[in-house]
C-alpha cells in the first residue's frame, strides 16, 4: 500500500449524480466525528510521530484539516456569490511547520472541524443541483465547478483520517 494514499489517490465520476452529491455531502459531515475517533486516546509522543517516513506528525495532519477545509468552505461561498472568482491558493507544507500546527494542543483544530463542518453541510444541503455548477477560478487548476470541490474535499477528509488510522493500524495503537 503506498502510505501517501491509503484510501488512493483522488478520481472524480465523469458526470456527478445526486447520489454522488449526497455521498460526498455525508462524507464532509462525518469527517470531523472520525478524525476525533481516529486520535482518540493518543499520548503526545504518538501525536507528534510521523504517519510515514518523510511525512507531517498526526498532529500537523489534524491542525492541516481544519486549515485546508476553512479555505474550501471560503472558496464556496465565493463560488456561490461570484460570478467566477479568483481564489488563492496557499503554501499548505510552510503552514504545516508553523508552531500552531507544530505544537498546538489537537482539541482546538477538533472543535473547529466540528463547528466549521456543521456551517458547511447546512450551506450544502441548501443548495440545488444548479448551484453545484458554479464555478471558482483556482491559479492551478483552472476553472473548477462547486460538483469537483465537493468531490475533493469529502475524498480530502477520508485520505487524513485514513493516514491516522493506518498509522495506529500498524504501530499496534
Amino acid at each position: 500500500m503506498d502510505l501517501r494514499y491509503p484510501v488512493g489517490k483522488l478520481t472524480w465520476p465523469e458526470q456527478v449524480s445526486e447520489r454522488d452529491r449526497e455521498e460526498f455531502i455525508q462524507q464532509i459531515e462525518e469527517a470531523p466525528a472520525k478524525l476525533r475517533a481516529a486520535v482518540q486516546g493518543l499520548t503526545e509522543q504518538q501525536l507528534d510521530a510521523p504517519y510515514r517516513v518523510g511525512g507531517w506528525t498526526v498532529r500537523q495532519v489534524v491542525h492541516h484539516l481544519p486549515d485546508s477545509h476553512m479555505n474550501a468552505y471560503v472558496r464556496f461561498k465565493l463560488a456561490l456569490t461570484e460570478d467566477q472568482p479568483l481564489v488563492k491558493t496557499y503554501e499548505q507544507d510552510r503552514w504545516a511547520e508553523l508552531v500552531d500546527a507544530k505544537t498546538a494542543p489537537i482539541e482546538s483544530s477538533l472543535t473547529l472541524l466540528e463547528s466549521l463542518h456543521a456551517r458547511w453541510v447546512m450551506l450544502l444541503k441548501s443548495l440545488r443541483a444548479a448551484d453545484f455548477q458554479r464555478t471558482l477560478k483556482h491559479p492551478e487548476l483552472g476553472e473548477v465547478n462547486l460538483d469537483r470541490s465537493l468531490g475533493l474535499y469529502a475524498w480530502h477528509g477520508c485520505h487524513h483520517v485514513a493516514h491516522i488510522t493506518s498509522l495506529r493500524e500498524r504501530m499496534g495503537y
